[in-house]
């Protein structure tokens, strides 16, 4: 009996799986992206790839790539400095509450972190980090939604 149900399985299981295979077509990008561009072709593809190795090379140490020295960023993007000053700045002007798991404004006057150790400026920076993204379209950090209010959306 096992071997009659298994049996009737194997079929149904390669048919599941050339169905996902072959019948239900992937999204790599938005449907908006695709409705509003047509797709690149391999010419413009390979353009953009040997632009962008022109202008970047990869740094193992920190396991980015980086723009080579001399080459302007592109249009539109700011410079990695005003990005990290604009967090230094937050940082500065709010606290992490481990009781209430937010960031609280300060009253009164900026932190100033030279008088922080170097453990506790890593510590806020990442928390920073977990709880705020770089939004490119706005170009500036924005919070990032709490885990619950994420599965009812």
């Amino acid at each position: 009996m096992l071997i009659k149900n298994s049996m009737k399985a194997i079929p149904l299981g390669l048919a599941i799986t050339a169905a996902l295979m072959f019948g239900v077509p992937t999204h790599a990008q938005t449907a908006e992206a695709t409705a509003t561009t047509a797709p690149m072709t391999r010419t413009q593809i390979k353009m953009d790839t040997v632009e962008f190795l022109r202008t970047h090379h990869w740094d193992d140490e920190a396991s980015v790539w980086v723009t080579k020295a001399g080459v302007d960023a592109p249009v539109g993007v700011r410079p990695r400095a005003e990005v990290k000053a604009e967090r230094d700045a937050f940082l500065s002007a709010n606290r992490w509450d481990d009781k209430t798991d937010s960031w609280i404004p300060l009253n009164g006057k900026p932190r100033d972190f030279s008088t922080m150790t170097r453990a506790e400026v890593a510590a806020e920076t990442r928390q920073f980090l977990a709880t705020h993204t770089y939004d490119e379209e706005k170009s500036a950090y924005v919070q990032k939604m709490p885990r619950a209010a994420r599965k009812t959306q």
